[in-house]
């Protein structure tokens, strides 16, 4: 039995509640053995005791939020709730059942295959739920040991946070923790596998419902535990739905949809990629979820993925991610089809997905420019921007921060050097580029004339909009060379930096440059794996 040596703690303890268990059907099965589990939400499983579990990190932001407090983050207890080493008596731990579409193929049966669910719980009225990820077998794991290695949990981790304070919407971390144990993976698929030091995430969501869930039902035909789900869902997590019959569930979809397409627009913005748009990688909250072989970025291309899974047909690089989620609504859709029987209201939603999104991907492109008005000569601007940027290797994240210092009364000439810093070649970008950008800096510097605010005012609405620090690829690999030799401080610091990515934090100025040489062609920079 546990102590508790905190009143918050205790308190957030008091406050569990399982109502996923609770309302859901689960597996009759109590066992991790591989197995296709039927009529089912979930299976009960115990995650695997880590031999020597010790915290590497904490988001003390999450912790407080959940309502524990920064101090009990120090105690045995968190260390070992936290890391699976024990099990509280009032919760049953579990994976979730759901299948989905992998890469654009039907997959049947996937589920929690590295993720096991401790418990929810409730602080100010919200509702969190808190899942391990790297905590062993379960029933869904396939060919997998169900374990994650430091790597990828430090990817997980860092990430998680510096979505959520880019402002995209996210699963959280709360702590990330080393196993004591000895993973054996092949980072690349090529037979070349080795022993990596294992890791567990213990990352919080309002749910981890995803598209797959609703799949799994509607693929075996079982329209009453489809029901069951989707009027659980609707319930618990979207109260504001308030028609009944087939409308409830048109609503239900049309609201994931908007999510969704929220979401997509964010990762435009920033420059993510997630790598692998599987339909079970989908949440319906519309936040992200799953951070594998995800990228950011660097120099802007629509066609790079960061996923090597992906290398040959590129399905989910940068520029398709909006057709991709309106591709992964429709296998929602077809899922949801049994409780709506009607196809014309399904499709319009579904067609006015690419026609909203195009609205709100305008309206961010304006706001990342510093454009209040909004015309045929500022799309004609963002259409021809889109197109300069990928003439030469252009870093977006530097190019977009540094616009912002443009003035009204600069010269075209001016305006180069302003934004010369984003270019990986400016012999390059100077000697078969620089007409190119100088006629667009004329159409933006004239743009800029027309607007009614200062350039004071623009500088601070865009640097709002547009992040001086991400996340990227090198960084986080210098983070897990580091944390592979039990050097954390690169992880800490990096942490710190991304809590307030739009802050200027000149002490972190050396972040704010392009992606060095050496991490072209290095893997963990350039290159990653669904292992990854």
């Amino acid at each position: 039995m546990v102590i508790f040596v905190n009143l918050q703690m205790l308190k957030l303890f008091s406050k569990i509640h399982n109502k996923f268990t609770n309302e859901l059907p689960g597996d009759l099965i109590e066992s991790d053995e591989t197995r296709q589990v039927v009529e089912a939400a979930f299976s009960y499983v115990n995650p695997i005791k880590p031999s020597n579990p010790k915290l590497i990190h904490v988001s003390k932001e999450v912790v407080e939020s959940v309502g524990i407090s920064f101090e009990e983050t120090k105690s045995e207890d968190f260390l070992n709730i936290f890391s699976g080493n024990t099990v509280l008596n009032n919760t049953k731990p579990y994976a979730m059942a759901y299948a989905g579409h992998q890469f654009g193929n039907w997959a049947g049966q996937l589920g929690d295959g590295r993720a096991i669910t401790l418990f929810e719980a409730t602080h100010n009225n919200k509702s969190t739920m808190f899942q391990l990820k790297g905590a062993g077998k379960t029933p869904y794991s396939r060919r997998g040991d169900g374990l994650a290695v430091l790597r990828s949990s430090i990817r997980e981790h860092l990430c998680s946070e510096a979505m959520y304070n880019l402002g995209v919407p996210s699963t959280r971390s709360l702590a990330l923790f080393s196993s004591g144990d000895m993973v054996l993976r092949d980072i690349l698929y090529n037979g070349n596998a080795d022993y990596e030091k294992g890791a567990i995430v213990c990352r919080t969501a309002p749910s981890f419902i995803r598209f797959g869930n609703f799949e799994l039902f509607a693929s075996r035909e079982d329209t009453k535990n489809l029901q069951l789900l989707t009027d659980f869902t609707i319930k618990h997590y979207f109260p504001e739905i308030k028609s009944e019959g087939k409308d409830k569930y048109l609503e239900f979809f049309e609201n994931v949809a908007d999510k969704t397409r929220e979401m997509i627009v964010h990762w435009q913005r920033v420059g993510f990629v997630h790598g692998v748009m599987n339909t079970d990688n989908m949440s319906i909250h519309g936040i992200t979820i799953d951070y594998g072989p995800y990228g950011w970025l660097e120099d802007y291309n629509p066609n790079w993925t960061p996923n090597t899974t992906d290398n040959e047909h590129k399905r989910y690089r940068f520029g398709n991610q909006p057709q991709i989620a309106q591709w992964n609504l429709l296998q929602l859709a077809n899922a949801l089809f049994p409780l709506i029987e009607e196809v014309k209201p399904l499709e319009k939603i579904l067609n006015d997905f690419p026609v909203k999104y195009e609205e709100d991907y305008m309206q961010m492109m304006h706001n990342k420019l510093g454009f209040k008005n909004s015309n045929e000569e500022t799309k004609n601007c963002i259409y021809l921007l889109v197109e300069n940027l990928q003439l030469t290797a252009t870093d977006m994240t530097i190019f977009f921060r540094n616009l912002s210092q443009f003035s009204k009364e600069d010269t075209v000439e001016n305006a180069f050097e302003k934004i010369k810093d984003a270019f990986y070649n400016l012999e390059e970008a100077k000697n078969s580029t620089y007409n190119t950008w100088i006629y667009w800096f004329t159409m933006y510097i004239n743009q800029l004339q027309k607007e009614n605010q200062t350039d004071l005012e623009r500088k601070t609405a865009m640097n709002l909009v547009n992040p001086k620090y991400v996340l990227r690829n090198y960084m986080a690999q210098l983070a897990i060379d580091d944390a592979d030799k039990e050097d954390y401080n690169l992880l800490n610091e990096l942490y710190e930096m991304l809590l307030n990515p739009y802050e200027e934090q000149e002490h972190y100025q050396k972040w704010f440059a392009k992606r060095p040489d050496w991490a072209n062609n290095k893997v963990g920079c350039s290159a990653l794996s669904c292992s990854s």
